[in-house]
């Protein structure tokens, strides 16, 4: 992995990434616009125990930008200048324009009855490729390696931020789930605290650790490979599954076949695997029903605080929304008001279809739902 860091116009970073040749930048380095004086703040709900994020500046982020503009492709015409330059790269990370977050958070005004912090963190857009109709699944294995590279190298970055605790990399695709930009991009936030959902995890973890001696991970993939119902691909060092708990019908998790905190923690070996699994994961979810799945995919890796996490379970999870064809997952009553999530088919029947699907080159439907659409289809709440 190539890398290159450049500092834009109105104070941003941005990082260009090749994995094969080295990096030419034909053209200034652009902004969009002016510097955006990013106010995030942070307010304590009291009955969840959780910190709630505010960042009204973020209202006037490109929404659906007309056709013809779009502020993650490189710039063509300087006269009007995107995030990225012209040349030759394969990805790039750039500070957000409109963060939720922001090492520069200042102190907020006291709310009464309301603890309230300045937002403080880092937020970053990951874009995958240069060429705005690609997909994740679409590209070529090894730009999926370089994602992996890549993902690893910016949480080691940031993380290494003393007020840095914890490196989230995700992606959102498709206007199903909020999308506004359609070129094929990802994000990655870096909180000041351990969020709620990966403190969870390290408190389960670790008791499971502490009462068994062993890291739950290892003792899961060997029991997943036992039973067989569940895998979908499997490489020397990796393979994917639908977890025995899926809360959504086609949820994969891609798992390193041995304990690790981080994507850096991987070997050459066993990146090549865990991006050939994702790789494959990712077609056989747009190939399932011949459109594009609408899905949002996040890294779990351990927190950046410091600490020793032998305990940690490295893993991404895929939580694809149709669940059928024109049928949305939607969250219902009892998951959004319990946190008790309702699955209307069986992990093992799901993991066969997915087993079933012929991976090859991706052909699919690039058709998008409007927003009638998606109000009119599977709108169940199920």
């Amino acid at each position: 992995m190539i890398k290159a860091d450049y500092l834009k116009p109105d104070g941003r970073t941005l990082t260009l990434y090749s994995s094969r040749e080295a990096i030419r930048v034909d053209g200034p380095i652009p902004s969009p616009g002016d510097a955006v004086t990013a106010t995030p703040q942070l307010r304590w709900h009291p009955l969840r125990g959780e910190w709630v994020m505010y960042a009204a500046h973020r209202q006037g982020r490109p929404f659906l930008p007309p056709p013809g503009y779009n502020p993650l492709a490189p710039t063509v015409d300087p006269a009007n200048p995107t995030e990225l330059p012209p040349g030759a790269y394969d990805m790039a990370v750039f500070q957000n324009r409109f963060p939720s977050l922001s090492l520069d958070a200042p102190t907020p005004m006291d709310v009464p009855g309301v603890p309230v912090r300045a937002g403080m963190g880092s937020c970053e857009v990951v874009v995958f490729a240069q060429n705005p109709d690609a997909t994740l699944a679409s590209l070529p294995a090894e730009q999926i390696r370089l994602l992996i590279d890549v993902w690893a190298d910016r949480t080691s970055v940031l993380g290494a931020d003393e007020r840095i605790q914890y490196v989230l990399p995700f992606e959102n695709r498709g206007v199903e789930v909020g999308v506004t930009l359609h070129h094929p991009h990802g994000q990655i936030y870096a909180y000041d605290h351990i969020p709620p959902v990966q403190q969870r995890t390290l408190d389960t973890m670790r008791a499971h650790m502490q009462a068994t001696g062993r890291p739950w991970l290892t003792e899961f993939v060997a029991q997943e490979q036992e039973a067989g119902l569940r895998l979908i691909c499997e490489r020397p060092h990796a393979l994917s599954l639908v977890p025995s708990f899926a809360r959504y019908t086609y949820e994969t998790w891609v798992l390193p076949k041995r304990a690790a905190s981080f994507l850096s923690d991987l070997s050459g070996a066993e990146r090549d695997d865990f991006a050939a699994v994702l790789h494959d994961a990712l077609k056989r979810l747009d190939t399932l029903f011949g459109v594009r799945m609408p899905y949002l995919m996040t890294v779990h890796q351990a927190p950046t605080d410091g600490g020793d996490y032998p305990e940690w379970p490295l893993r991404i999870e895929l939580y694809p929304y149709l669940r059928a064809p024109g049928r949305m997952k939607y969250l219902a009553g009892t998951e959004q008001g319990a946190g008790e999530f309702a699955n209307d088919a069986l992990p093992e029947q799901k993991a066969a279809e997915l087993r079933a699907v012929q991976v090859g080159t991706v052909q699919m439907s690039t058709v998008r739902m409007s927003t009638v659409e998606l109000e009119a289809v599977g709108h169940d709440q199920g």
